[in-house]
């Protein structure tokens, strides 16, 4: 091991945008539709938070291209927050990334890649061990074991993550696309898109035992707001790039290009994919249903809405391929999430912020001990909550954050007028102020109606600040 090796600049264009778009693209575009149909009860309502999502996405998006052409270093929004707001927000950032952004994140589509290998290995489902209320099932250990070998490749060198992401991306992106047209294509043939949007803005709620609510004024604004979290978190990661900003080459030109080409390019994606299920299945289906017909995108089988759609293109197989395709976008997607998760852990502690060894290079200049660090603590996450409650922890307080750092964006207009800005923001100051009150909203109204899972991530985000202070009393005491 050496600290005096420096990170090496091998990623283009292509491959940072690969890695937005990787890091975006898990499981959650084909399986949280079925959800957020329950909730909101209306096509018209389920695309336009799949279409508000894109919106958010690609404004932070375009903020963020701002920042990482000022301070393209590896850390990226670690960087931008220190920055801003100084070395205890930073560090209280870095903090929730560890212990529920990144790691969590990474151990929920984990789960998602052994939920779906369970297809084929039906034994993974079965119990190792049990305690009284705690299990620890053989999926579980496969998804550490996914963990484990992703980030085992991950220390062999950037080259090494990098030929995974591309083709693990590629590869997801052209069944994704294929999906799409296939199933837009047979759609026309029939009047199952023209009936889902008979009564467009209709919105009414159902339980999983079928009972419907209407939903209009505050009580359908609450429901769409709690239930953007589902599309957020599909969407989420595309800051991942800026953590990796020491290994882009022209990183002040090839980050914010990255940014905006990966998030607009799955902002499109995912869209499509949701008129695809609205063209091949009912929206409004029974929990009792005993076809993807009957059962609609609302009681999919297993909430597995991609696999219910392709069953109506591919037949029996179709639950095999969506399988498949879900295994190949997890297991790339969390290439992505692992590849860029360390490279903070390495900012940090290269500023003092964290356990010293992880800034450490090995022989492949790449940062392995915060890799493992950051292994070994998603492991542990894989064996606790759900992978619901996990898509809830990381997703609320990686949207704090975003505020917090798009908030830079005017801090550092005043303290730095000077620093060259080789793209300056769109629309500045309207659009980040836009983005900032329409965050804030959605995270209010989370605070208002899923208020045990934004609690759990408040206290994640409140628990750094003791532990900065703390830290800071020990390194003066010592």
């Amino acid at each position: 091991m050496s600290e005096n090796n420096t990170l090496k600049q091998t990623l283009g264009l292509k491959n940072a945008t690969m890695i937005v778009a990787g890091s975006m693209i898990g499981s959650g575009i084909f399986i949280l539709s079925s959800d957020m149909a329950r909730s909101v009860g209306s096509a018209g309502y389920l695309l336009l938070l799949w279409i508000v999502t894109g919106i958010i996405t690609v404004m932070a998006a375009l903020c963020y291209g701002e920042l990482a052409g000022m301070m393209p270093k590896a850390g990226g929004q670690f960087i931008y927050i220190e920055k801003s707001f100084g070395k205890a927000t930073a560090f209280v950032y870095g903090w929730t990334v560890f212990t529920v952004i990144q790691t969590g994140v990474i151990a929920a589509v984990a789960m998602a890649f052994a939920n779906y290998s369970s297809i084929f290995f039906p034994s993974l489902n079965n119990s190792l061990l049990e305690f009284q209320n705690f299990k620890i099932t053989y999926g579980q250990c496969y998804a550490i074991g996914s963990i484990i070998l992703l980030t085992l490749i991950n220390t062999r060198g950037i080259n090494s993550g990098k030929r995974i992401q591309d083709i693990f991306t590629w590869a997801k992106l052209i069944a994704l696309f294929a999906l799409i047209i296939l199933g837009i294509g047979m759609g026309f043939q029939t009047d199952v898109l023209a009936n889902n949007f008979e009564n467009p803005w209709q919105a009414s709620s159902i339980d999983k035992t079928g009972i419907i609510k209407p939903l209009a004024g505050f009580a359908l604004l609450g429901a769409m707001g709690a239930t953007i979290i589902s599309s957020l978190f599909s969407s989420d990661a595309w800051n991942n790039v800026t953590f990796i900003a020491g290994e882009i080459k022209d990183p002040k030109r090839n980050i914010p290009r990255s940014l905006l080409l990966g998030t607009l390019i799955v902002t499109c994606l995912y869209i499509l994919a949701n008129i695809a299920y609205l063209s091949l299945l009912p929206l409004h289906g029974s929990p009792d249903g005993a076809t993807a017909i009957t059962q609609g995108i609302q009681f999919a089988a297993n909430e597995r809405v991609g696999a219910a759609a392709a069953s109506m293109i591919f037949g029996n197989t179709a639950l095999y391929i969506m399988a498949a395709l879900i295994m190949v976008s997890t297991f790339g997607c969390n290439n992505g999430l692992i590849l860029a998760g360390a490279r903070v852990f390495y900012a940090m502690a290269c500023e003092g912020l964290f356990i010293k060894k992880a800034k450490q290079l090995n022989n492949n200049s790449v940062p392995s001990n915060a890799l493992w660090m950051q292994c070994t603590w998603a492991g542990i996450l894989c064996l606790s909550g759900t992978y619901k409650d996990l898509v809830d922890y990381a997703t609320f307080a990686s949207v704090l954050f975003y505020i917090v750092t798009v908030a830079g964006l005017f801090v550092l207009r005043v303290k730095e007028p000077l620093t060259e800005r080789p793209y300056k923001v769109i629309g500045y100051p309207i659009l980040p102020a836009l983005y900032i009150i329409v965050s804030v909203l959605i995270c209010v109204i989370l605070i208002i109606y899923d208020a045990r899972n934004t609690q759990f991530a408040l206290l994640c985000v409140g628990l750094g600040i003791p532990v900065y202070y703390g830290m800071n009393y020990w390194k003066k005491k010592k």
